[in-house]
């Protein structure tokens, strides 16, 4: 079968792009879909990032509910493995506990991911549960980096990092409870969007402050399509616990104009964090940049105490990933996890939290509180804080002390470990802030390096208007025009014909 598009045409079109051909007439939701399954059939042997395609929704875009005449057009998408269900759909968690596990009903978030007009043809890989960095258990999969198989593409949003940076699709569904949409966005250098508490809703799930320190979004390649992405898809559902909001005009209009000339405070040492000389050098080069934007930019630390915001953070996921294990031992008839079907460390962090007390719990919430007024404080002075995204290189496959096959004894040394990595993304979920990660810088191999801003709640507009205004100076070229090494650029030409799409790019 021919394809819609040559592969040079299909790299070159980002989702917004994609669906203007479909509203056009010149290529189907179905060709699109089409061209999304062949390049997982070609790429996914090598990086494991697609765990499964779902074939009826590739032959028929709007079976399942897809809006024809929303944002999107009906272009397909594909669901990290964790979080909003799927009617119908296996949902596995990265787990081997949880295979065959088939959800019953769409979750709010899906139904307007498809009144979007996205086409939901397949599922991402994911560690298990979400809890660790990296989606890597040879017993499940190893999802592997685009840009260099030797390393991975850290996570929990492993399977959607890879495939939108490989070039399989424009736009795939992502989850962030400390980093998971940022941190892999950094390392495989798309554009990743954490978006302030109160903007995707998680019903019918998890209406409480433990379960909104996780929040939903989405990896791009373009600053249009995350801003389309979040207009098209925010907004609660009736009975949550907090106030949804929206902002005075859609982003995808806010976009097109430059932000103000605004304060930026650039760090890297919080408290013993710090990164290495290398990533600063690329901060360095990055704020340069903004300055030469007409930014105000100052190296300034804010006044946290990061160490004790980090281990409520580290008791926080605790007790939630606690409860999580134990809902799922329930319904299955287990009162221990199976040492054969869930990895060390989950079952570790499982133990740790059977014994926190509702007095820890609300120790915890007060470190939060102080945390997130001094950090809003902050804001009053400055308007975005810039960071690195990652304080150390990205990890080889295999790096066992980051994963939840790690075999390290103890649960917070573990976590404390990942923090030393991961230093400057988890803060903003701890105070429900925005942050993204912009593909700006490289490290010392060649891999891409995310530079990370933050800003106060609710202001998502702004690092969204902040990215635009990069974008526009970089001419679009991002990672400074590179890509990776397995990318669909390089599918053999022969082995899948296209045919020519006029104006396509």
């Amino acid at each position: 079968m021919n394809l819609a598009m040559s592969w040079n045409e299909w790299a070159n079109l980002d989702a917004i792009g994609l669906a203007d051909l479909v509203r056009k007439g010149q290529i189907t939701p179905q060709e699109v879909a089409q061209q999304a399954a062949f390049a997982i059939d070609a790429l996914n042997p090598a990086i494991s990032a697609v765990i499964e395609v779902f074939d009826d929704a590739v032959h028929d875009p709007m079976k399942d509910g897809t809006n024809p005449d929303g944002a999107f057009a009906g272009i397909p998408f594909l669901m990290k493995d964790l979080g909003p269900t799927v009617k119908g759909r296996l949902q596995e968690m990265g787990s081997l506990l949880m295979q065959g596990n088939r959800s019953s009903a769409d979750s709010f978030l899906t139904s307007r991911i498809r009144q979007a007009g996205l086409n939901i043809i397949g599922r991402t890989t994911t560690p298990e549960f979400g809890l660790c960095s990296s989606a890597e258990n040879p017993a499940v999969y190893v999802t592997r980096n685009p840009w260099n198989l030797d390393y991975t593409t850290c996570g929990s949003s492993a399977g959607t990092a890879a495939s939108v940076a490989a070039g399989i699709i424009p736009l795939s569904h992502a989850t962030d409870g400390g980093g998971s949409i940022r941190i892999p966005a950094g390392v495989n250098g798309n554009i990743g969007l954490k978006p302030s508490r109160g903007v995707f809703s998680v019903a019918p799930y998890s209406s409480d402050l433990m379960g909104v320190v996780s929040v939903q979004g989405c990896h791009s390649r373009t600053i249009r399509d995350t801003a389309a992405f979040v207009d098209s898809c925010r907004g609660g559902a009736p009975g949550e616990f907090m106030p949804y909001w929206l902002p005075p005009e859609p982003y995808s209009e806010l976009i097109r104009r430059d932000p103000k000339k605004l304060r930026i405070a650039v760090s890297h040492e919080w408290g013993d964090y710090q990164a290495t000389p290398h990533i600063v050098a690329e901060l360095e080069g990055a704020a340069r940049f903004l300055e030469a934007l007409g930014h105000h930019v100052e190296w300034v630390i804010p006044d946290i105490d990061f160490h004790a915001a980090y281990r409520a953070q580290t008791e926080c996921y605790i007790m939630n990933f606690t409860q999580t294990i134990s809902g799922l031992l329930e319904q299955k008839g287990l009162e221990q996890p199976p040492a054969n079907l869930i990895e060390p460390m989950c079952i570790r962090v499982w133990e740790e939290g059977r014994f926190y007390s509702y007095r820890q719990r609300a120790k915890m919430q007060a470190v939060f509180n102080d945390t997130s007024r001094r950090l809003a404080s902050f804001f009053e002075d400055w308007d975005i804080i810039l960071t690195p995204t990652m304080a150390l290189p990205t990890p080889l496959v295999g790096t066992k002390e980051y994963l939840t096959i790690s075999e390290n004894p103890s649960v917070y040394d573990w976590f404390e470990n990942l923090w030393r990595i991961f230093s400057y993304t988890p803060i903003a979920n701890l105070c429900g802030l925005p942050g993204i990660s912009l593909p700006m810088a490289e490290l010392e191999n060649g891999l891409p390096l995310g530079i990370h801003a933050l800003t106060r709640q609710g202001e998502d507009g702004l690092l969204l208007q902040l990215g635009a205004q990069i974008e526009r100076a970089l001419n679009g070229k991002w990672n400074h025009g590179r890509r990776p090494a397995v990318h669909v650029t390089s599918i053999d030409a022969v082995q899948f014909p296209a045919k020519c799409v006029k104006d396509s790019v």
